[in-house]
């Protein structure tokens, strides 16, 4: 569905639901929640208040209260599980799949998390134990359980018939796991080749054995990418014995894609891409308050710099009209090369290997645009106040901070990866910071040295 396409379907879902609970017919709320999909449903959960939430809540059917929580952010869900009645929602996890469980179970607060592990079938509370004991953002803690392995000495005949016998499949699944009598992974049989081969022909005569599994430590984000470069619809992931572990599907990894875009974004501003858009104020504001602090540090560091030059700006005031020019030419030159290099460290394109290369390329293009806009500024500036002199030291501090910018855009992602804290969350306070600091140091000081 075209994006703006789904956004006028959501919104239109979003607008009848609001003016249904403003109207008060808790039966048309009711018809309407139930006409509609479980995903569908928590978009609109996360999009009301926390009283009209309840009210939604309070329709909802328990054998699709789960299906719900598992879609929703954590901070929603849990808000929601505290208003559920614990017997209906053992209920609503009867016939979840495997992958959907985990994710409640990751939800589940003590002591509902125990309630519901001890409604659940002991062998299926083995192997989901076992799955909960894999590193989170792994592909073992999204892999599904609930996957179908055939042995290659069959006939596609019999897969046939054991496919119809068992009477369904896995969703979103385009070839078959094939393992041998120790469950070790052999290849995989497209679903393709199982309706067009002769029937008589064996499994491992027609399977791909040059298939490749997923360790089951695989990073979830490189899961991602392998999914996108392979064009896979689904895989098997393996132990470090090449055992079956479970299979993981195209629709878990547009969960990735989701949570990684909501990471990257939320993350540049100091917030949790799990957080409720509606979370109480004196939460909210308590969360971003830290972030604040650390701007507001930052900001006195760039004003301690232009108190240095203080004398300077009293003699020529014109100074302090051209300074926020330079700083803000640095800032957003910088933070295109950060984007950039950020992008390219979580699709794996930047290493140790070419990342020399990529700064040489970035300073070259800080030259550039640093010559460039500075011919402009001063030319600008020099027929603004009537003088050259000042136009060409603003031009010279353009060319500084940009050429910096270039720098510390490149430099400052690949310090932070290589010291394990995430690009996203820290580039870009150090990134203004050093914009701001070198592009008033720079235009001040040169003006301290040449115009005094």
């Amino acid at each position: 569905m075209p994006t703006t396409v789904k956004r006028n379907h959501n919104k239109h879902q979003l607008e009848r639901t609001i003016a249904l609970l403003e109207k008060g017919s808790i039966n048309d709320v009711r018809l309407f929640i139930h006409s509609i999909y479980p995903a569908e449903t928590a978009h609109i959960i996360e999009s009301l208040e926390p009283l009209e939430r309840e009210k939604i809540w309070s329709v909802i059917p328990p054998n699709v209260m789960a299906e719900i929580l598992v879609k929703l952010h954590v901070e929603v869900a849990t808000g929601l599980l505290k208003i559920t009645d614990r017997k209906d929602l053992i209920k609503a996890t009867e016939n979840l799949e495997s992958d959907d469980m985990l994710d409640l179970l990751h939800t589940l607060p003590e002591p509902l998390l125990s309630q519901v592990f001890d409604s659940i079938a002991e062998v299926e509370r083995s192997r989901l134990e076992s799955a909960l004991s894999y590193d989170e953002n792994t592909a073992g803690s999204i892999m599904s359980l609930d996957f179908l392995t055939i042995r290659g000495d069959v006939s596609l005949d019999v897969v046939s018939r054991y496919l119809h016998k068992r009477g369904e499949m896995t969703e979103a699944i385009d070839n078959l796991i094939v393992v041998d009598r120790k469950n070790h992974f052999q290849g995989l049989l497209s679903v393709t080749s199982l309706l067009t081969k002769e029937g008589h022909l064996k499994v491992s005569d027609v399977m791909s054995s040059s298939e490749n599994g997923i360790p089951y430590q695989m990073l979830t984000s490189e899961v991602a990418l392998l999914f996108e470069q392979r064009d896979m619809l689904s895989a098997p992931v393996l132990s470090e014995e090449g055992q079956i572990l479970g299979q993981i599907s195209i629709d878990h990894v547009i969960n990735i894609i989701r949570n990684e875009e909501g990471h990257s974004l939320m993350s540049r501003v100091g917030l949790d891409e799990e957080q409720d858009m509606f979370a109480p104020v004196a939460v909210s504001a308590r969360r971003r308050a830290v972030w604040l602090g650390i701007n507001l540090f930052t900001a006195f560091l760039a004003a301690w710099v232009i108190g240095l030059f203080e004398a300077t700006i009293d003699q020529i005031v014109a100074l302090a009209v051209l300074m926020p020019i330079v700083a803000s030419m640095g800032g957003i030159a910088g933070s295109q090369t950060l984007t950039l290099v950020i992008r390219g460290i979580a699709l794996k394109q930047v290493n140790d290997a070419n990342a020399g290369r990529i700064l040489a390329k970035e300073l070259s293009i800080g030259v550039v645009n640093g010559i460039l806009w500075a011919v402009v500024v001063t030319i600008i500036a020099g027929l603004w106040f009537q003088s050259m002199s000042l136009g060409l030291l603003l031009g010279s501090a353009m060319i500084i901070n940009l050429i910096c910018a270039a720098f510390a855009g490149a430099t400052i992602p690949l310090a932070l990866d290589k010291m394990g804290i995430d690009p996203a969350l820290a580039g870009g306070v150090l990134l203004t910071t050093v914009t701001d600091v070198i592009g008033f140091m720079a235009f001040l000081g040169l003006a301290t040295i040449f115009l005094l």
